[in-house]
């Protein structure tokens, strides 16, 4: 797959087929459409191009643009259009457009005919049921239809059974994170959620307990870490995986100062500070809360691993 990070880097095509979309998270309702997309590129002899943005869009025309929390950050959406690129099941191109409030004023008419027409050269655009764009939104699949012969574009809409059965949305599965529904989330996403960090050195209070753990610090502050409480986890560093617990919160029983994501490896136990550890999470096992003494805490750590390793017994 090609990455481009703005139009002049890109050469229109002879026989384009596009579709257009934010793709947080690259759920299963988003791998329908790319599906599609791949197979008509393939009988018509196409190439296949997908659209999409950077920042997300509500960043820059919303309101609450500064609680928005991704499923995806720039580099896990890429890798995850790409697909398997080493067997030729991504597709072709990957064009990111810089999301800006100019751009966001650009007319359907603009939008179609100087962008998807003359910078890309779409024959064939797939899009969802749902999909708008351009001014105010104003821009539909019934717009493109009632000028499909002006502008000689080709038009596929998703049909909203074909999605809707599916239920899915990236705002349904940031709300299930959020509610702590680990499992609803990941049957939406087809695979488990994760994130990737910096592990950092904490106060290794959990060191005194026999639970040492690695704190791992997540640079994108824009990406959805789920809700506070206790985790089943798999984590991947030094090209391997490993289980575990985890506990995302502020830690009352010790006085924690912020919010951090701290993970316990089963039995592992080596420096692994500035280290890039990748965590998925596997399902919820509790909420977070404050216990009286450090016993009782560790007393409630012994039975969270216990649970965790039987959530975890059943992962491939």
């Amino acid at each position: 797959m090609k990455v481009y990070y703005n139009l002049a880097d890109f050469k229109p095509l002879k026989n384009a087929v596009v579709t257009i979309g934010t793709f947080d998270g690259v759920h299963l309702g988003h791998q329908k459409i790319l599906q599609i997309l791949k197979e008509t590129a393939q009988k018509t002899g196409g190439e296949s191009v997908v659209l999409t943005f950077w920042p997300h869009p509500r960043v820059v025309v919303s309101k609450d643009s500064q609680d928005l929390k991704l499923l995806s950050t720039i580099d896990e959406k890429i890798e995850l259009l790409a697909g398997d690129d080493s067997q030729n099941q991504g597709v072709d191109h990957l064009l990111i457009l810089p999301f800006t409030r100019e751009f966001s004023e650009l007319s359907s008419e603009e939008y179609v005919s100087n962008i998807l027409i003359d910078k890309i050269g779409t024959k064939k655009l797939i899009i969802g049921y749902d999909h708008r764009f351009g001014r105010n939104r104003e821009g539909s699949f019934d717009y493109l239809n009632q000028n499909s012969d002006i502008f000689g574009l080709e038009i596929e809409e998703i049909p909203r059974q074909e999605i809707e059965h599916l239920t899915i949305s990236s705002t349904k599965i940031r709300q299930s994170l959020l509610n702590g529904e680990v499992s609803s989330a990941n049957e939406l996403l087809g695979r488990k959620y994760s994130f990737t960090g910096i592990i950092v050195k904490g106060r290794q209070l959990g060191r005194t307990i026999g639970f040492p753990t690695a704190n791992v610090q997540v640079a994108q502050f824009y990406k959805l870490i789920p809700v506070n409480g206790v985790y089943a986890v798999k984590t991947f560093f030094r090209n391997q995986w490993h289980d575990g617990m985890m506990n995302i919160g502020t830690r009352p029983t010790v006085d924690g100062v912020g919010r951090t994501q701290e993970v316990n490896i089963f039995d592992f136990d080596d420096n692994i500070y500035g280290e890039t550890m990748t965590v998925e999470i596997v399902d919820y096992i509790r909420p977070e809360q404050k216990f009286d003494s450090l016993d009782e805490l560790k007393a409630q750590i012994l039975s969270d691993k216990t649970k965790a390793k039987e959530i975890l017994a059943f992962e491939s």
